[in-house]
């Protein structure tokens, strides 16, 4: 009898300090993706900055989440509020970005329903995303988990010698926008 190799499972967990190095390797790569040789990427954050946005991001209790395969690290997803104004308090704003020897095996889904179930717990309200236009298979999960398309923003990117569209995605959490937040007491913040 021939054995079948099973592929060892994928494990998502909260980011560590020690996942600072293959976080940036693979965010790295995404943002330079089509990108001319050449051109300034000074914004690019370095390990020290990524060290301390972890820190702030999970001080607020921000889920800031890894997907490991074999104990390395494959993919990393995080929030940050949409926007800082006191108004928008509800609303985050996800990235999700997968190695690209693991696109296509389910790590970007395992992230994402991770990420929706953290902020749906933590009171959150709505989540939206950015997601370039000629990522297909990016925009096909978020349609799967119920987010809808609720903006296009026309040529913002210059890739690949052309300009792209990015897609404005949204969902709710939770009640949504069906019911008001809980009240806030004395001594407790409102999110």
């Amino acid at each position: 009898m021939q054995s079948i190799e099973t592929e060892p499972p994928f494990v998502v967990r909260p980011s560590r300090d020690t996942d600072v190095e293959p976080m940036l390797a693979i965010y790295r790569w995404h943002i330079r993706r089509g990108i001319e040789e050449g051109v300034d990427d000074t914004g690019t954050p370095e390990p020290d900055d990524l060290r301390d946005r972890r820190k702030n991001l999970r001080s607020r209790r921000f889920p800031h989440l890894v997907a490991t395969h074999r104990g390395e690290v494959v993919g990393y997803a995080y929030v940050v509020l949409y926007r800082k104004r006191p108004a928008y308090r509800y609303a985050v704003k996800h990235s999700i970005y997968v190695h690209h020897d693991y696109l296509g095996r389910s790590v970007g889904r395992m992230l994402l329903q991770e990420l929706i179930d953290a902020c749906a717990a933590a009171g959150f309200r709505q989540m939206i995303g950015y997601i370039d236009s000629d990522n297909a298979p990016s925009l096909a999960l978020h349609d799967k988990f119920g987010f809808v398309r609720v903006g296009l923003l026309p040529g913002v990117a210059w890739r690949y010698g052309r300009w792209a569209d990015s897609v404005m995605v949204q969902r709710s959490l939770g009640p949504g926008a069906t019911a008001p937040p809980p009240p806030v007491s004395a001594g407790r913040s409102a999110l």
